[in-house]
């Protein structure tokens, strides 16, 4: 079988630059996908055939070809060309040439709303310290997979067919007992709403809620999904100062147009991990009263609170219709099972009902009724039960070794609870070239300035720990210093 020619222009070395030779033809290669230059599938030379045509030595092209293998970009098989790999899709993918070629031109909203605004060096792809993501190895698969095979049974039930938009009533029941018990939450069932997820719920708020223009603050630095649902909504997005005590609605007197919705994390501040104390929370209830705004309260991580007695929720401290809560299981269980809920006020059920009706952010119902089988019948608690001190070991492990290892240099933020923790640097570090070069080496964290609205955001790394081992924890901190060490990423 000959050689695939390799097209032109999809490889431009710079020899002079300091990016080495390996790196520059990893992201070439993976450039060339993100814009569909390279497509699933496609033969790539060999290594021998591609350093002869790019003049470089082989091992630079085997280390290029290592990395991009490590992140699923490539696949490998003894004796077989190395290909794209099948069905392959980066998040973040610009598909406007193939928009052009068709003749179709993406609208403003749709420009907006296919935007990547997470940013160069986010982690998309599964790996070692991966943030928000929860500890696989100690998940129920068995407890769960009683529920779901009891849940398989409602293949005979109305419930299948056109009709619960707004969530199963027995999980909404099931959720209702949970949030009194776990956050003081006080909430009718039908109140609640049981989305795909917590972006879908930020979504479909912002749609319902505002007009284009409105104005809305967001945590600074803050959570990008929420940036991404505002942003699609055609809001104008204000940063909202944070420092050790959360977002301080206080710094926000001096602007003269009033926010209609008002976004933040309270519970433990994304990413950097601060609790919002009760006169804080008490002053952005007024700020937001006085205003006319509504709260969008994010407690996406309520069920690990590691330290501390928790902090009533701002939902039970409001008046009627100023909060509106939001949960997910993303944490305590899989993201990958696509459930997420908001409690709003009474008078938005029947419209926001209608809604989630009218764009399809429903969750699964066989999925409902398995999770509402796994709560009533204990399995959730236990593993909460089980899951809490393991997170809280694992945080601790890698905070301490971050400290031993990197000293003064960085700034760890306390472990209050979650599933991620965010490392600070004190002196210049190109954060967004940091975290590509720990992704390239199976570590998937993600880089803090991106969490800005504005250039210029602190520098440092968002680091995942619930579902590292010991193991991981020492081989990423290893290999974190042995980047900062030999300048990688100033």
């Amino acid at each position: 079988m000959t050689e695939p020619v390799f097209p032109e222009g999809i490889l431009s070395l710079e020899r002079s630059a300091d990016v080495p030779l390996s790196e520059q033809i990893y992201r070439g290669f993976r450039d060339a996908v993100r814009t569909g230059l390279l497509r699933s599938g496609t033969r790539l030379p060999s290594t021998r055939r591609l350093a002869a045509s790019l003049n470089v030595g082989r091992n630079t092209v085997n280390t290029a070809y290592d990395l991009l293998q490590a992140e699923g970009v490539i696949t490998v098989r003894t004796g077989a060309a190395p290909r794209i790999t099948e069905g392959l899709v980066l998040e973040g993918v610009q598909a406007q040439c193939k928009v052009e070629a068709s003749g179709l031109k993406l609208s403003q909203r749709g420009r907006t709303l296919s935007a990547n605004l997470r940013g160069e060096g986010w982690a998309y792809r599964q790996g070692g310290l991966q943030p928000g993501a929860p500890a696989l190895d100690l998940f129920p698969y068995e407890e769960w997979a009683r529920s779901l095979r009891r849940a398989a049974r409602l293949e005979r039930s109305a419930d299948l067919h056109y009709q619960n938009f707004a969530g199963l009533e027995v999980l909404k029941r099931q959720i209702a007992r949970h949030l009194a018990a776990e956050r003081g939450v006080r909430a009718d069932p039908h109140r609640i709403l049981v989305t795909s997820s917590t972006q879908a719920s930020l979504t479909m708020l912002s749609q319902v809620l505002t007009d284009p223009g409105d104005d809305v603050w967001l945590e600074e630095p803050g959570y990008l999904g929420a940036r991404t649902a505002f942003s699609g909504a055609g809001l104008t997005i204000r940063p909202l100062p944070t420092d050790g005590e959360g977002a301080d609605a206080s710094k926000m007197a001096h602007l003269d147009q009033p926010p209609k919705l008002i976004y933040v994390t309270p519970s433990h501040h994304y990413p950097l991990g601060a609790r919002m104390p009760l006169a804080r929370r008490l002053m952005l209830l007024d700020v937001a009263r006085t205003c006319g705004a509504v709260i969008l309260e994010d407690d996406y991580d309520s069920e690990f609170l590691f330290e501390g007695r928790p902090v009533a929720a701002l939902h039970g401290l409001a008046d009627e219709g100023q909060v509106v809560y939001m949960g997910t299981f993303a944490k305590s269980l899989l993201p990958g099972l696509r459930i997420a809920y908001c409690v709003v006020p009474e008078v938005l059920v029947a419209p926001l009902t209608q809604t989630m009706r009218n764009i399809g952010c429903s969750a699964n119902v066989q999925a409902q009724a398995a999770l509402a089988h796994f709560m009533d019948c204990g399995a959730y608690q236990k593993h909460l039960k089980q899951i809490r001190p393991v997170y809280l070991e694992r945080g601790t492990m890698l905070a301490g070794a971050l400290r031993q290892r990197l000293g003064n240099r960085v700034e760890v933020a306390p472990l209050t609870g979650n599933v991620q923790l965010t490392v600070m640097f004190r002196e210049p570090v190109n954060d967004i070239a940091l975290a590509v070069a720990m992704q390239d080496r199976g570590f998937a964290v993600s880089p803090l300035s991106n969490c800005y609205l504005a250039e210029g955001g602190r520098p440092g790394l968002i680091v995942g720990f619930a579902g590292a081992n010991a193991r991981q924890i020492e081989e990423g901190v290893d290999t974190l210093a042995g980047l900062l060490g030999t300048g990688h990423a100033h």
